[in-house]
């Protein structure tokens, strides 16, 4: 046991040992305090063995220089102090610690010394370091070397603390807007941003970061902060949506539910609106749109009207009665057909291909064939003909000059050539009542 007390603190409270990793220093000071707690002692010399060194067990790499007072403490007295010589024997990690006036000193019930070791850089390994302490004293016993030892402990360096807080300074992108994304974090890591199709290094001391190009749809931003020592690296993300998003292609293997879909420009901002009836189709201007296709299957199509791609084109309308065809302007119009197989037609005349072309009508009392003049009856030409009664005023051959037959009120008359002349009549037999 020892005729004087050793007691040690620190400042800061507690020592952080150097985080080696990162190459940062922790720094403290070291104070050995030794007091007298009971009777008078005179003491000629106190050695301080410091741990010098970088592991566990070791206060610091470097230790140079201890500082020391003694204060006199008289109880009832004004306190005083005074330098005591402190140095370092050679070629090791002791300082002796001496009085100033040489020799022998007395060191009184409630006096106290204060031994300093200032800015150390403390030892990179945390665990206690043991200060041995060795002590020349006398009393009304003798001469005695004494010794102890006094601990403090150095505690771990703290890790880095991670980012937090990585958002954008809106959650819904509008048009022709700016992003900026924001985080909270040590300036020791080193930062860069995630994105579809590239990454971006921020610059030391930045804590926020925009895009060169605002995203066109809902885009992921992911956060790295990586210890340049360690390299260890904590990832933090954020997802950005977009009011009108842009793809560049869609896949949907149960459906897609939209009121409406509308195209990218001011240009192409048709729109089609989904109904309860169905879709509708709207211009840019949102009046009723065109529908523009190479080809159409449908099961029915109900519809006002149908007209070529111009204004000026056929227009087909759909009355109750049936089917009207019109020209642009809006007169009747010409169906062209190759064949058409119906079950009846209904017109006032037909007529050939031509406007020159002969022409029919068909008046109540039956057939007329007319030439373009729209006045004189024409030739009717036939292969064969099978009737029930014909009525005619003559019959003739297919040429002019071929006979004929008129039909008088008494009989038959034959003619031959193109005047009234008696004609022959030819036959195989001929069976008469007189």
């Amino acid at each position: 046991m020892t005729a004087l007390t050793y007691t040690i603190f620190t400042e800061p409270a507690s020592l952080e040992a150097s985080d080696a990793r990162r190459r940062s220093k922790s720094t403290g000071t070291v104070y050995l305090v030794v007091t007298n707690t009971s009777r008078r002692t005179d003491w000629s010399r106190i050695e301080v063995k410091v741990p010098v060194g970088d592991g566990p067990g070791h206060l610091g790499p470097n230790i140079t220089e201890l500082k020391g007072e003694y204060t006199d403490n008289q109880w009832g007295a004004q306190a005083t102090t005074r330098g005591v010589k402190v140095e370092r024997q050679q070629g090791t990690d002791v300082f002796e610690v001496t009085p100033q006036t040489g020799g022998v000193a007395s060191f009184r019930p409630g006096d106290y010394m204060v031994l300093t070791l200032e800015n150390i850089t403390v030892a990179s390994a945390a665990g206690p370091a043991v200060l041995t302490v060795r002590e020349k004293t006398e009393d009304d016993d003798g001469q005695h070397t004494r010794y102890t030892s006094v601990a403090l402990v150095k505690t771990a360096p703290k890790e880095i603390p991670a980012p937090r807080g990585f958002h954008p300074d809106k959650g819904m992108m509008g048009a022709a807007e700016n992003l900026t994304l924001s985080w909270e974090g040590s300036a020791e890591f080193d930062y860069k941003i995630l994105f579809p199709g590239g990454e971006e290094t921020i610059p030391p001391g930045m804590h926020s970061w925009s895009p060169a190009d605002a995203p066109k749809r809902a885009t992921t931003y992911t956060l790295v902060a990586t210890d340049p020592v360690t390299k260890q690296q904590h990832f933090l993300t954020t997802t950005v949506q977009v009011r009108y998003p842009v793809l560049e292609t869609l896949t949907a293997t149960t459906g897609i539910d939209a009121p409406w879909v509308q195209g990218m420009s001011d240009a192409t901002k048709g729109r089609i609106t989904f109904t309860g009836a169905g879709v509708e189709i709207s211009g840019n201007s949102g009046a009723k749109g065109t529908v523009t296709a190479d080809r159409a299957n449908l099961n029915g199509v109900n519809t006002e009207w149908v007209q070529g791609r111009s204004a000026d084109d056929g227009k087909i309308t759909f009355p109750k009665d049936g089917l009207n065809v019109s020209q642009g302007s809006g007169s009747w119009g010409t169906v062209h057909a190759d064949k058409a197989d119906l079950n009846g037609v209904n017109t006032k005349w037909v007529q050939g291909r031509s406007a020159d072309d002969g022409w029919i009508t068909f008046p109540v009392e039956g057939l007329k064939v007319n030439r373009k003049d729209d006045n004189h009856l024409t030739h009717l030409v036939v292969g064969y003909a099978t009737h029930d009664i014909v009525k005619t005023r003559i019959v003739r051959g297919p040429k002019d000059d071929d006979g004929w037959i008129s039909f008088r009120k008494e009989g038959l008359n034959v003619h031959r050539e193109r005047g009234t002349e008696r004609g022959t009549v030819y036959a195989a037999d001929t069976d008469l009542k007189g």
